[in-house]
């Protein structure tokens, strides 16, 4: 199916954000998830299910500064 990821579209297997994190290789600690302009909670990234269309943003934690 086809969902966009931070602006680009991409073909991604159906399943939840978790599955997608998993299949990115990233830790969801690490990241915030965003699905069609809602932020989602960590708790509700195993039971959200991806659907045709949706858009995803990952929002990453940076450190650093001074």
């Amino acid at each position: 199916m086809q969902v966009k990821i931070n602006g680009k579209s991409e073909e991604v297997r159906s399943g939840t954000l978790l599955d997608l994190l998993k299949a990115k290789k990233i830790e969801p600690q690490m990241v915030a998830v965003e699905v069609n302009d809602k932020m989602l909670e960590r708790s509700h990234l195993a039971t959200t299910h991806l659907n045709e269309g949706d858009q995803v943003e990952f929002l990453f934690y940076m450190g650093g500064g001074r």
